[in-house]
């Protein structure tokens, strides 16, 4: 069986790992907007994570891991030379890159990595990309580099204040669009929350959105159904209709409640993984 080394491995933030992974064909394949189905090891689970980065040349992709779960905080502790058992992709509908005219590009904590490269294909199209980034201290607004050489113009908010503007990104979103004008198109990457608030202020200023969903993914090709949101009425698979959809048209109150649908099992499993690793921590220690 392939197996898929790691390259080389950083955090960039607490919680937050960049992973640089050999995958040349998928490096070959991807555009973005598109992700991978990841799975680390024998008894790991299966997550969906996009794809921040590729170069064809060196055969590699760049993965953005955010420790929330089981799986991530078992990534978390894996360091270069180690390897994931399977990579599959890339996966998914690509996005729509044009030239739009102003692009606005709205990303929230972990949603910043899925928003790079689209951001870089949306300015090396000859749009104007002005990048709003949002978390919840200074530390959280991550791959702030990264998105400031893929963007025209770029702000910050964070929820306490601890760097640029404080707020929230609808906040920064919302007086940029009255002093200036409205955008020609919104990208919203994040928590649902986050994109449901994007959606609603764009909505009543008609302004066109896109968000990239981030619902619970099993196989990542369109059979399990796990996926499975409402968008203008109908039934969608993020897998492979998405990730992308006119945030106008989801229905984010169905996806918030299908993303805590797990909540306790979710918390069961990280107390499962902390416990036995304190054991194993504190295995041969003598109080002697």
């Amino acid at each position: 069986m392939s197996v898929f080394p790691i390259v080389r491995k950083e955090e960039i933030a607490p919680k937050f790992h960049r992973f640089v992974v050999k995958a040349p064909e998928i490096a070959r394949k991807h555009r973005p907007g598109q992700f991978v189905m990841v799975l680390g090891g024998a008894d790991a689970e299966r997550i969906p994570l996009t794809i921040a980065a590729s170069d064809r040349d060196a055969g590699t992709i760049t993965l953005v891991v955010q420790e929330i779960g089981k799986t991530t905080m078992a990534m978390g502790q894996m360091k270069d030379g180690d390897a994931f058992m399977s990579v599959v992709g890339p996966l998914g509908t690509p996005t729509h890159i044009q030239k739009f005219g102003t692009v606005v590009c709205v990303g929230g904590g972990a949603g910043i990595a899925p928003l790079l490269p689209i951001a870089g294909g949306m300015k090396a199209a000859g749009n104007t990309v002005i990048s709003i980034l949002g978390g919840r201290t200074q530390e959280l607004v991550i791959l702030r580099d990264e998105m400031a050489a893929s963007s025209d113009e770029i702000l910050f908010t964070t929820d306490d204040g601890s760097f640029e503007r404080k707020g929230l990104v609808t906040h920064a979103l919302g007086d940029l669009i009255a002093q200036r004008g409205k955008p020609d198109l919104v990208v919203a990457i994040g928590p649902a929350v986050m994109m449901r608030a994007v959606a609603e202020l764009t909505r009543k200023l008609a302004v066109p959105t896109l968000a990239s969903l981030n619902s619970i993914m099993v196989d990542g090709t369109g059979m399990c159904g796990a996926c499975r949101i409402t968008v203008d009425g109908q039934t969608k698979f993020v897998c492979v209709d998405g990730p992308e959809f006119d945030a106008h048209l989801v229905d984010f109150d169905l996806l918030v409640k299908r993303l805590r649908m797990y909540l306790p099992e979710e918390q069961a499993a990280r107390e499962r993984f902390l416990a036995s690793h304190e054991c194993r921590a504190l295995a041969g220690v003598s109080n002697g």
